[in-house]
């Protein structure tokens, strides 16, 4: 892979990060899971609210696990591993890379692992 590049994917993946660490911090800012004596006026209420609770939990968690990817991916970068694949080695399309740009492993593979995936359940 080439410097310019290189250079793209370490924006694009810098600003993916930047995103979500704004809007979690934007969430937090306004205690999306804050538990107020108010809201739990009736039974449907706090169903209600358990449910966007666990919704907004879900999320979270979600992009917590995407951060940890996103800094992997940062790390390979710096390392010069960027872009190739963790099973076979080969490098991953840069169109695969660009569209998720978290990705270890090429579409070949990928698609290999979730045919895996699909007959383990």
């Amino acid at each position: 892979m080439d410097a310019k590049n290189i250079e793209f994917f370490r924006k694009s993946i810098q600003q993916m990060k930047d995103e979500i660490l704004r809007e979690s911090s934007k969430e937090a800012d306004e205690g999306k899971i804050k538990v107020v004596s108010e809201e739990l006026a009736d039974v449907m209420d706090r169903s209600s609210l358990e449910t966007d609770r666990n919704f907004t939990l879900r999320l979270m968690d979600r992009d917590r696990r995407l951060l940890k990817k996103i800094d992997e991916a940062l790390d390979r970068l710096d390392k010069g591993q960027f872009g190739f694949c963790d099973d076979c080695g080969e490098e991953i399309a840069i169109g695969r890379l660009k569209a998720r740009p978290v990705a270890t492993l090429c579409i070949s593979c990928k698609e290999d692992q979730e045919k895996e995936e699909k007959r383990s359940n």
